[in-house]
């Protein structure tokens, strides 16, 4: 199982990107309880959450980014998304993907480059 994610690029303050992490031959009933959030990571510092949705289908924000993303979930295309809204220059980043499932274990997806200019 492999984790392509994409979407990332430059924009302006306040403008807005969508960024997409498709799970690669992931059983889609698997997919169902898979455990899906997206985390960002600027350079000397750690891998942050962002926002997650649960199993049980629970989401959960980042304090920086609530109000302004949304995170959801495409079981039928086994796609995570993360809509940016109201983009900031604080929000440039790498972006990461990730997955979990009692099957699979703990997927990464490669960084999404996200920059934002003021």
């Amino acid at each position: 199982v492999q984790l392509q994610a994409c979407g990332g690029g430059s924009v302006q303050a306040g403008g807005f990107l969508r960024l997409a992490c498709k799970a690669t031959r992931m059983i889609t009933s698997t997919f169902w309880s898979t455990n899906v959030a997206w985390y960002r990571q600027t350079p000397g510092k750690q891998r942050d959450l962002v926002a997650q949705i649960s199993t049980d289908g629970q989401t959960t924000y980042a304090d920086p980014v609530k109000g302004r993303f949304t995170i959801s979930k495409d079981n039928s295309r086994k796609t995570v998304y993360l809509q940016m809204n109201n983009l900031k220059p604080e929000d440039t980043a790498v972006y990461f993907c990730n997955m979990r499932n009692s099957y699979n274990g703990d997927l990464w997806g490669h960084g999404t480059l996200v920059t934002v200019s003021s």
